[in-house]
C-alpha cells in the first residue's frame, strides 16, 4: 500500500529520483546483505512527491548502468546492490559520517598535480578534470591542480588514459604565500559558502520533525546534505572567512537527523520490504 503523505512544496522542491534512491539504499540496504522490493521503494519515494513511473524508470536505468541487479521472488521484484554501487554508497557514507564538513586538523601540506595532454585529447582532459573535481582538487592555473593535505591520487587516477603524463607533488606553501587568496583562485569559495547558507536557511528554522513524514524528511535532509558536502573540498578552516557556515550547517544536519531517526527507522522497516540475500542469487532475471 502506498502512503499518501507528500512533503510540501517548500520542503520538497523538485528532487531527483536517483539521488533519493541512493540515499535510501545507502541508509537502509548498504552492508546489510539485504535486497529491497521495488514496491517498497515506490511507496517511500511517493511520500516525496516522486511518482511511480519516475521511480520505475530510474530503477531501470540504474540496472542498465550496472548499479543494481534485479531479482524476482514470486510476484515481487527486488533490487540488489552491485559492487559498483556499493563503492559509491560507501563513499557517501564516509563523507557524511566520518569526514564531515569541517577540516580543523589540517597539517599544512598540499597535494599538487600537473599534466599536459595533446590538444586532441579533449575527452581525456575532460574525464581527468571531472575526477579531480570530484576528489576535491581545485584548478590553481592552467594544468596545475591542488588539494589540501595528502590525497590518495593513485585511486583517483586508476584507469585514466595518459596517467604517465601526470606528475604529483607534496608540498608546503612559503610563509609569504597568501593562502586565502590562493583558495579563492582555485575554488569558488563564495559559491561553496552559499550552499551551506541555503541549507541553513532551509533546514535551520522550523521543526520539520513535527509536521511531516519522518522518513521522507530524513531522506530529503540526507540527500541535500550529501549534495552540499560533495561540492565542498573541505579546505583548511583557518584560511576561510571567520563566519564560514559549514560547522553550523553540519550541526543542524546532525541535530535534525538524530531527532527524526527513531521514527524514520521504524517507518523504513515497515515500508521498504527488505529481504535477506543468500540462496536467491539463482532467481536473478
Amino acid at each position: 500500500m502506498t502512503h499518501a503523505t507528500i512533503l510540501t512544496d517548500e520542503l520538497a522542491p523538485l528532487v531527483k529520483p536517483q539521488s533519493v534512491l541512493l540515499t535510501v539504499l545507502g541508509r537502509y540496504v548498504l552492508d546489510r546483505d539485504m535486497m529491497v522490493s521495488t514496491t517498497g521503494l515506490i511507496d517511500v519515494l511517493a511520500s516525496l512527491g516522486i511518482g511511480e513511473h519516475a521511480t520505475r524508470s530510474t530503477l531501470n536505468r540504474m540496472v542498465k548502468r550496472g548499479l543494481l541487479d534485479r531479482h524476482r521472488v514470486g510476484r515481487q521484484t527486488y533490487m540488489v546492490l552491485t559492487a559498483r554501487l556499493t563503492e559509491i554508497l560507501r563513499d557517501g557514507h564516509v563523507r557524511i559520517w566520518r569526514t564531515g564538513a569541517v577540516e580543523a586538523n589540517w597539517d599544512g601540506s598540499w597535494t599538487m598535480l600537473t599534466f599536459s595532454f595533446p590538444e586532441s585529447w579533449q575527452r581525456q582532459r575532460h574525464d581527468l578534470r571531472a575526477r579531480l573535481q570530484w576528489a576535491g582538487f581545485g584548478s590553481l592555473q592552467g594544468g596545475l591542480w591542488i588539494a589540501p593535505s595528502t590525497t590518495n591520487v593513485r585511486e583517483i587516477l586508476e584507469g585514466v588514459e595518459g596517467a604517465d603524463r601526470i606528475r604529483v607533488f607534496r608540498s608546503r606553501a612559503d610563509a609569504e604565500t597568501d593562502i586565502p587568496a590562493m583558495l579563492r583562485d582555485a575554488w569558488d569559495i563564495a559559491g561553496i559558502a552559499a550552499l551551506y547558507c541555503d541549507f541553513l536557511e532551509r533546514w535551520g528554522e522550523a521543526d520539520h520533525s513535527r509536521t511531516h513524514d519522518a522518513l521522507a524528511v530524513q531522506l530529503l535532509l540526507m540527500t541535500e546534505w550529501l549534495d552540499v558536502i560533495r561540492q565542498d573540498p573541505r579546505l583548511p578552516v583557518e584560511h576561510l572567512p571567520a563566519d564560514w557556515p559549514a560547522a553550523p550547517a553540519q550541526r543542524v544536519f546532525h541535530e535534525l537527523h538524530d531527532r527524526l531517526d527513531a521514527v524514520a527507522r521504524a517507518e523504513a522497516a515497515h515500508r521498504l520490504e527488505l529481504r535477506e540475500l543468500g540462496p536467491l542469487a539463482s532467481e536473478q532475471t
